[in-house]
């Protein structure tokens, strides 16, 4: 199996270590893309070319491209969008909302809830085991196979678009499109607070909280285990103590529409690891504390949806757009807060 292909930093941004190697003491100067292609097992060269334009081949932390010299004792590591699989995946008859389909990819809308990739204790009933269903009669689709599958990630208990390669050419192509930052993803939010101004820019490197390492944060900029990372902002509609705004993503971190609101000041409601599952805005009388149990009861998860994906296909060169609705628990949220808004 080519274990080289379509890495991205798309969806929550996280990459997996799955290969590491540390250079010979005694190693001559050589191109990383022949000393890997050495050591990896059904690895082509121009498979390991493509995966270094993706940003996927790191040199002592840094990607580097695939003409780099390696040195004596230099680390090379060979990072991917997702974890390694320690188990088979089993195919589950799990429901999938199919916004789209052809020959090579596959546009699904994600209820939350549920898990895209196995591990970290997740080893059944996750997107992935349903795509091994759905793909069960396919022998060209093998959902172990890295060269295929999820382009990118989005939460657990995020809702909507996620994008699945069935052919390594189009896992390739979609992975440097969420790499160089040309897809088009928009999200719906409803947050604390209302953002002022109305519209912004978020700015700010994001990392491992040190406080709390469940938790992402802004970093410091001098902070070298920060990401870059931006976030575009509207708010469309103004509920006294609570907003519903758009967020656009010129990047894809992990958590980073749920850090950066909180960033400014304005968590996601009900988001209950970063401080959105308490009042944070409003009186404090018992009829008010009532409203906003029943709303955290509604929906009980970070009140966030990815609504639209925007991508060129890899095949045809036609820009692709789609969109998929706010879901009913987002939707009766809302419409609570909105009739709240209009006392």
């Amino acid at each position: 199996m080519d274990e080289l292909d379509g890495v991205d930093d798309g969806g929550n941004g996280e990459l997996y270590e799955h290969f590491r190697f540390t250079v010979d003491k005694g190693q001559q100067l050589l191109r990383v893309d022949k000393y890997l292609v050495t050591r990896l097992e059904k690895s082509s060269r121009n498979r390991i070319q493509q995966a270094a334009d993706a940003g996927c081949i790191l040199v002592n932390g840094r990607a580097v491209k695939s003409n780099y010299r390696v040195k004596p004792l230099d680390v090379i590591q060979v990072v991917m969008d997702r974890p390694r699989y320690e188990l088979e995946i089993i195919p589950e008859d799990i429901p999938l909302d199919i916004v789209y389909e052809d020959d090579s990819l596959l546009v699904v809308n994600k209820p939350a809830g549920l898990v895209v990739h196995p591990g970290h204790g997740n080893y059944s009933g996750t997107l992935v085991n349903a795509l091994a269903w759905h793909f069960r009669d396919n022998p060209d689709y093998d959902v172990s196979d890295p060269r295929l599958g999820l382009v990118h990630r989005i939460d657990k208990d995020t809702s909507g678009l996620l994008v699945v390669a069935k052919t390594p050419d189009a896992k390739t192509h979609l992975g440097k499109q969420f790499f160089n930052k040309t897809t088009k993803r928009e999200y719906n939010a409803l947050v604390w607070g209302v953002p002022s101004p109305s519209s912004g820019r978020i700015e700010g490197n994001i990392g491992r909280n040190p406080k709390d390492r469940l938790q992402m944060a802004v970093l410091p900029p001098d902070d070298p285990t920060g990401k870059h990372a931006v976030t575009h902002y509207e708010v469309l509609e103004d509920f006294t103590h609570v907003a519903l705004v758009k967020c656009v993503l010129e990047t894809g971190r992990t958590h980073q529409i749920r850090v950066h609101m909180r960033h400014i000041g304005h968590p996601l409601f009900s988001d209950a690891r970063y401080g959105g599952d308490v009042i944070l805005r409003g009186e404090r009388n018992g009829s008010y504390q009532k409203f906003v149990g029943n709303c955290f009861e509604i929906c009980p998860r970070q009140a966030l949806h990815a609504r639209t994906l925007g991508f060129v296909h890899p095949d045809t060169g036609e820009e692709m757009f789609f969109s998929a609705p706010i879901p009913p628990d987002m939707t009766a949220l809302i419409e609570k807060w909105r009739l709240y808004a209009r006392k």
